[in-house]
């Protein structure tokens, strides 16, 4: 059977027709592509070229495919090429001549085009509640350890000491943006190219409009060249799959680095982690891992598409078909990565003494201590200088903090520094102990205290509208 071959004496070379055929992969498009037909058959009889009783029965035997698509008992013939080929045989098997108006005034040009568009409404959907699983489990971690202190760093190097929950916050702003990006492609999304035909708009007076909101769309395509050749909403959404999972992979990279005995800042849980088949010791973040190599492949999926994009005349041509691939692949990646990070941040556990004592070395707190200097008077470059030198010299003496520098140390660094204001604190025998106080890991905390900073109480108010938003607070949070 073939929908195209009324032109055609010979039969297909059978290697042409298993190089172009797409069954195997577009057949998870079936629920989709009967929802569009069976829009589509009410639109023919509104438009008079279905009656009552043709209409009643084709949308019976549609009705009847997807029950069978859902159950699972559907029989697919690889000899047919596609899944249009597919469904439009075994409706004609089950309601015989009627089957054959179906395809009236549509092509499967604007039929596929339908068919993805309906089938990335469902995939989005799917994926902004997996996101918010992920949110979810990052907001409870962060809820269950409020005063757990983190070493924050930059070019990963001593910088300032964060609480944790701050840290994992972090990552729930990247999601939150995440969301937001697909629910932009899922608007631009949503209309509907039906109605379009092949390429010129189908020789029929359909009601496109009615179709569309038949189908859920809120609205249609405006033209048909357009309609049949668009896949922008396909890179749209690949793209926002991709930034995600390279959220996923950096949670990754840090839970994979925390896990480490050298950091050991989390311990894995048995059912998150894996071992080695010849060390017997070994408790391996396979899950994060595979997550990082996951986001190169989702990545892949987008440049795929975005290359086969970029040299395509206008209208359809058969190169589209090879977006199928990298969209349903992207989607499905992202989905099981989503999955897989939330359970596996619900089971680490983290090990807050170890945390702490990390946090507060590496003269973590220098950044504190200077603007302590600041608040005396001290313009802050002259300040940074004098806290540098110190830092200096007490790494030659084997500190890792600032807690305990000695008062003739930060008289020395302040005598030496060309501020006459520095003079004149080193003179101040109270000075000493309020910069070792400042010094303190909780000092450091508390004056990052603006609105998105790591001091406890703006931590505590973001951590309670993050799980207000997520209906996650209990009732006495509120």
């Amino acid at each position: 059977m073939r929908l195209w071959g009324g032109r055609f004496q010979a039969a297909t070379d059978p290697l042409v027709a298993d190089f172009t055929r797409s069954v195997d992969l577009d057949r998870e498009l079936a629920p989709d592509d009967l929802d569009g037909s069976i829009a589509h058959v009410a639109g023919l009889q509104r438009a008079g070229l279905l009656t009552e009783a043709e209409a009643a029965t084709l949308t019976d035997g549609l009705a009847a495919l997807l029950e069978e698509i859902a159950a699972g008992t559907f029989a697919w013939d690889p000899s047919l090429e596609d899944v249009h080929l597919n469904l439009e045989a075994a409706l004609a098997a089950r309601v015989g001549p009627v089957a054959a108006k179906l395809h009236t005034g549509r092509s499967r040009n604007d039929q596929v085009a339908t068919d993805l568009r309906l089938w990335l409404r469902r995939a989005l959907a799917g994926l902004d509640g997996r996101l918010l699983d992920l949110e979810r489990a990052l907001v409870e971690r962060a809820a269950a350890e409020p005063t757990a202190v983190l070493p924050g760093t930059t070019h990963l190097q001593p910088a300032q000491p964060v609480l944790l929950a701050h840290h994992l916050l972090a990552y729930v702003e990247m999601l939150e943006r995440d969301r937001g990006r697909f629910a932009d492609a899922a608007r631009r999304a949503d209309e509907s190219p039906l109605g379009s035909g092949a390429l010129a708009g189908a020789g029929f007076p359909l009601d496109r409009e009615a179709t569309a909101r038949a189908m859920g769309f809120r609205r249609v395509t405006r033209n048909s060249l357009d309609a049949v050749a668009d896949r922008d909403f396909v890179a749209e959404a690949l793209a926002a799959a991709a930034l995600a999972t390279v959220h996923l992979s950096r949670l990754a990279e840090e839970l994979t680095w925390w896990a480490n005995p050298a950091f050991g800042f989390v311990v894995l849980a048995d059912a998150y982690s894996t071992g080695s088949s010849m060390m017997p010791h070994k408790r391996n973040p396979d899950p994060a891992e595979l997550v990082r190599g996951k986001a190169s492949r989702v990545a892949g999926d987008l440049a795929t598409v975005l290359g086969l994009l970029k040299g395509l005349p206008l209208a359809y041509q058969r190169d589209l078909q090879e977006t199928v691939g990298p969209l349903l692949d992207g989607v499905h990646q992202l989905d099981a990565c989503l999955a897989v990070m939330a359970g596996f941040v619900a089971s680490v556990r983290f090990d807050t003494a170890r945390m702490a004592a990390a946090a507060a070395g590496g003269f973590s707190t220098a950044t504190a201590v200077a603007d302590v200097l600041v608040d005396q008077g001290l313009p802050f470059r002259v300040a940074h200088g004098v806290v540098g030198a110190v830092v200096a010299r007490q790494e030659a003496a084997g500190a890792t903090s600032l807690e305990r520098t000695p008062d003739d140390v930060w008289r020395a660094a302040l005598q030496a520094a060309p501020d006459p204001t520095a003079a004149a604190l080193a003179a101040d025998p109270a000075l000493p102990e309020r910069l070792r106080q400042g010094a303190t890991v909780a000092a450091s905390l508390a004056r990052a205290d603006v609105r998105g900073g790591t001091a406890p109480r703006r931590v505590s108010a973001e951590l309670a509208r993050a799980r207000r938003r997520l209906g996650t607070a209990r009732a006495e949070d509120c």
